[in-house]
């Protein structure tokens, strides 16, 4: 009980009072506590995720360069697209033989290279994915995403939720 409420020896109605005026008024602006609570929260869930890749150093100067090559591809490709244009730029004369010459590739071989590279992205993806739902792998981060029903900001919801029990 509050100290007016000793004062006035209202009892704890002044206290239900506040309360049920603090839920009302989380309707209409978010409760910074609740709100810097959360945004802790998930940033503190992105360090866990991030300390957790880096627990385990590799156990052999093999399992290293591994590693490094398995982290290659994605750059290789990305800065190989942003060489092409300025090589195209650079030189279009030769830019433009080459070309031709990837035109002379046969489609087999096209399919072929697509399909290396789906399976190598996709096999990768289905990896991680395979390891966030791992229970034993208790350092994972698997993002959950908030939806109004999860929401501590929502006072709203969980006054009507509240009055459903």
């Amino acid at each position: 009980m509050g100290l007016i409420g000793k004062i006035l020896g209202l009892g704890s109605s002044v206290d239900k009072f506040g309360s049920a005026v603090e839920r009302v008024a989380e309707v209409f602006v978010p409760n910074r506590t609740k709100s810097d609570a959360l945004t802790y929260r998930k940033g503190q869930a992105s360090l866990d995720q991030f300390a957790a890749e880096f627990k385990l150093a590799p156990a052999s100067p093999f399992e290293s360069f591994v590693n490094g090559l398995n982290r290659m591809p994605r750059p290789t490709l990305a800065f190989g697209t942003v060489r092409l244009f300025a090589y195209a730029m650079s030189d279009p004369v030769g830019f433009s033989t080459r070309m031709q010459g990837l035109d002379t590739v046969p489609d087999q071989l096209w399919w072929l290279l697509g399909a290396i590279v789906s399976f190598y992205f996709g096999a990768r993806e289905l990896h991680y994915k395979r390891e966030a739902g791992n229970p034993r792998n208790a350092q994972t981060f698997s993002p959950k995403f908030l939806t109004p029903h999860d929401n501590p900001n929502n006072a709203a919801f969980a006054e009507w939720q509240r009055l459903q029990e």
